[in-house]
């Protein structure tokens, strides 16, 4: 699809979104030094955001169904920027974990109801593609936001980040208000009609799929860096571009993923599922060779965020009623999948198996999620597709 002004609007935001999400991950050693606490103590701050995101999903989206989506947006990124401005002027570690889960509380809703408004200015048979441009400025935010925030935190000072960061978030309400029309808010979006729908069967799939999906990619994703370390007896440096490198992977999968489920959801979700299942098992082999493991590396995240357009299209479209919780929800359901992919990662660590075994585990994963997948498909054969056609 060709680009337009609203949906890059919409990218900008989850530019920022994306950047404050992940940069504290590299910026936790400077964050401890300064505030004076332990590395585990200063990864809550990343815990504290993923339980905001899972919490802030429902909570603004139920409150707020009769908000304009344009003036929901835009209040959304108000918070977001409110939350990074708290962070910048951080005096203690107290006041920084409350900045992170105040800036959480946006993320579900503005990523779930930002699809919605993105899918709905795109013609039927580009709706995905537009819901993958607006997920755009996620995978770019780990390529060049997230990079450069970790490298600014570390010579300039975490607070710079976040002041930057601020910055981001007064830029997307600025070119929201300009360019995003107004958006009347669908008759039937009612807070009740919404919990109605998440009593489907075909939702909780949906979302139970993408939990699933996500953890695939993160039991491994988790520990890139030591595999890395212990496995290919890589450099900080091969170490760097190998995560530069996994980052425009999830870029051009993100493109593939929203092109593809244009044409259809589920041949998509097929493919990605049996495609991310394969390469992991070739990583597992491949760790000791950096050649073969950087040409996986970015195969690998390619597969991985192909799969995000056509989960949140099968979401929205099991939805499509009262589709503004189930999208947000979905949101969570990704950072849910995240925090069992890592446990699940971790316990296979702890268990002694070994690095290779960790690649195996996500390879299972995925194709529990393709196993899922087929059998929602074979029971759904007698409804209405989900995928729409070009």
């Amino acid at each position: 699809m060709k680009p337009n002004l609203p949906i890059l609007a919409l990218a900008v935001g989850a530019f920022g979104i994306g950047v404050t999400e992940f940069a504290p991950m590299g910026m936790l050693p400077v964050i401890a030094s300064d505030l004076d606490v332990s590395i585990p103590v200063a990864g809550l701050l990343i815990s504290a955001y993923a339980f905001g995101v899972m919490l802030g999903a429902p909570l603004m989206t139920l409150t707020t169904g009769r908000v304009p989506r344009r003036s929901l947006l835009i209040g959304l990124m108000a918070i977001f920027t409110l939350g990074n401005l708290l962070a910048a002027v951080s005096t203690s570690y107290g006041m920084l974990l409350a900045a992170r889960l105040i800036t959480s509380l946006n993320h579900g809703a503005f990523f779930g109801v930002g699809a919605i408004v993105a899918a709905g200015l795109a013609p039927k048979n580009e709706q995905a593609g537009a819901v993958a441009a607006m997920f755009m400025g996620l995978t770019i935010a780990n390529v060049v936001g997230v990079p450069l925030a970790t490298w600014a935190g570390d010579q300039i000072g975490w607070r710079v980040s976040f002041w930057g960061i601020a910055g981001l978030g007064v830029l997307a309400m600025v070119v929201l208000r300009l360019t995003l029309p107004k958006v009347e808010v669908k008759s039937g979006g009612s807070a009740l009609a919404e919990l109605k729908v998440l009593g489907r069967g075909q939702v909780l799939a949906a979302l139970a799929l993408t939990v699933i999906g996500a953890s695939a990619m993160f039991t491994v994703f988790t520990y890139i860096t030591p595999i890395l370390q212990t496995e290919t007896h890589a450099s900080i440096g091969f170490v760097t571009a190998m995560l530069v490198t996994y980052g425009v992977g999830l870029t051009v999968g993100n493109w593939l993923g929203g092109k593809f489920a244009d044409k259809s959801v589920d041949q998509t979700l097929i493919v990605t599922l049996g495609s991310l299942a394969a390469l992991l098992v070739a990583f597992a082999f491949a760790m000791p060779f950096a050649a073969v493991s950087a040409v996986l590396i970015f195969l690998w995240g390619v597969a991985s965020f192909a799969l995000v357009p056509p989960l949140q299209m099968r979401v929205m479209a099991a939805a499509s009623d009262a589709p503004n919780l189930a999208s947000s929800l979905n949101i969570g359901a990704f950072n849910l999948g995240n925090a069992i992919g890592a446990a699940l990662g971790g316990g296979v660590i702890g268990a002694g198996l070994g690095f290779p075994a960790v690649a195996l585990a996500g390879a299972g994963a995925s194709a529990a999620g393709l196993v899922i997948l087929l059998i929602m498909i074979r029971r759904s054969s007698t409804r209405p597709p989900l995928q729409s056609h070009a």
